[in-house]
């Protein structure tokens, strides 16, 4: 008990003299001991890299996940040292609902088989998502969650540690300078010649004593003054060395990155590569599904339904830029079956043609379709008969059946 004590007594001297220092220090009272300029720098780098992957790592986990509840239950499961449980993207409850909705309308219906298409396309979705998220968590938001609950904390400790050095340091200098006029004060008072006749002889006794007290002083404080010394120049040699590490961390981080990109590159790919996928089942099924109305019966449904006329048709069909219709061309008649089509020997009218950028590359199915590479410019028209989802494009020599989907047809 009497040890604890003591190391109480001797602790809370020690975190006053630091306090007396640091006050001082702040008023403008007592000298600093400043480090120098690559130190300094050193400190400087360290505290911008921790700001700025604080940053980057809240940003990136609100890229990821959105929901702030969500990221709050992921800390508090990290925290608890537990296993995450698995989520449902938003790609994949879409895919169910539409999936449950196409099951209720009827799969067999139109609507129904194009929500099943569009359904398992979010479920694919949803799976890259997911896949992107972990990839992402794993190999960037870690490694630079590990810097800022490791590494950082480390240097941070030795830094406090060091400032309390530098303290200590400067309060030794701060007494070594007291002492040493203190002595100096008291010697000349000691080399001062004695008058008995005003003065009595104790007091010069007195000074004498008292001079040699204060050199003792001065030699206690500099023997503490170099432990002091010593003991902060090797905690700035190690605080030094970790700073200096913080190089390694930007090489590290240099390497998450590029594993990111490389992550979120293969993402948007294959959601690119799905959609495309989509968007050519429901341009093959179009001229399928808007072949009639709509009829939950189609057995019941009257005559009259079955052939409305054009006009009624054509308003139940979303809007797309008309293509002007060839009236009559040579040696082709006017009702143009698409499987009879030869593109080849179609020759273009002389008027109604317009011109078309290709918007994705589109392979040929048969030597009576025009392949197209993206962002080319086409020439495009239509002839009677023809599927609607369909013209005939050319370039240069080249000719064929090209799809309206891949095509934005210019004035």
């Amino acid at each position: 008990m009497e040890f604890n004590v003591k190391k109480l007594a001797s602790d809370a001297g020690v975190f006053f003299s630091r306090a007396m220092q640091f006050t001082e220090e702040k008023l403008g009272q007592a000298e600093k001991t400043e480090l120098d300029a690559h130190f300094e720098n050193l400190l400087a780098r360290a505290d911008c890299t921790k700001n700025w992957t604080e940053k980057i790592l809240r940003q990136t986990e609100v890229l990821l996940q959105p929901n702030p509840s969500a990221r709050v239950e992921e800390f508090l499961y990290e925290k608890l040292d537990r296993k995450v449980p698995s989520r449902v993207t938003n790609g994949e409850l879409l895919a169910q609902y539409m999936t449950e909705a196409a099951n209720d309308f009827g799969p067999g219906t139109p609507y129904g088989k194009t929500l099943i298409k569009v359904g398992e396309t979010q479920r694919r979705l949803g799976a890259a998502e997911r896949e992107f998220i972990h990839s992402a968590s794993i190999n960037f938001l870690t490694p630079l969650r590990n810097f800022l609950e490791g590494d950082w904390r480390t240097i941070s400790k030795e830094r406090r540690i060091l400032q309390n050095r530098r303290l200590d340091l400067d309060a030794c200098k701060a007494r070594l300078k007291k002492a040493k006029a203190a002595e100096a004060k008291a010697a000349c008072e000691g080399d001062a010649v004695p008058d008995f006749q005003e003065t009595r002889p104790r007091n010069y006794v007195l000074s004498a004593s008292a001079s040699a007290l204060w050199s003792d002083e001065v030699e206690k404080a500099e023997h503490e003054l170099r432990l002091t010394q010593t003991e902060f120049d090797r905690q700035a040699e190690v605080t030094r060395l970790l700073l200096e590490g913080i190089s390694s961390t930007h090489v590290n981080h240099l390497r998450c990155l590029h594993e990111f990109v490389e992550s979120q590159t293969n993402y948007y790919a294959q959601c690119y590569q799905f959609m495309l996928d989509l968007q050519k089942q429901l341009g093959s099924s179009k001229g399928e599904i808007f072949s009639g109305t709509f009829v939950g019966n189609a057995e019941s449904a009257s005559p009259a339904a079955a052939t409305s006329p054009p006009a009624v048709a054509a308003a139940t069909l979303p809007a797309v830029p008309t293509i002007p219709v060839v009236p009559t061309i040579v040696g082709v008649p006017n009702t143009v079956a698409e499987g009879v089509l030869n593109p080849s020997e179609v020759k273009p009218p002389a008027s109604g043609t317009r011109r078309a950028r290709v918007l994705y590359d589109y392979e040929a199915a048969d030597s009576t379709e025009l392949a197209l590479l993206a962002d080319e410019m086409i020439t495009v028209y239509s002839l009677p008969g023809m599927d609607p989802d369909w013209l005939i494009g050319e370039r240069g020599n080249q000719k064929g059946k090209v799809p309206v989907t891949y095509l934005e047809l210019l004035s």
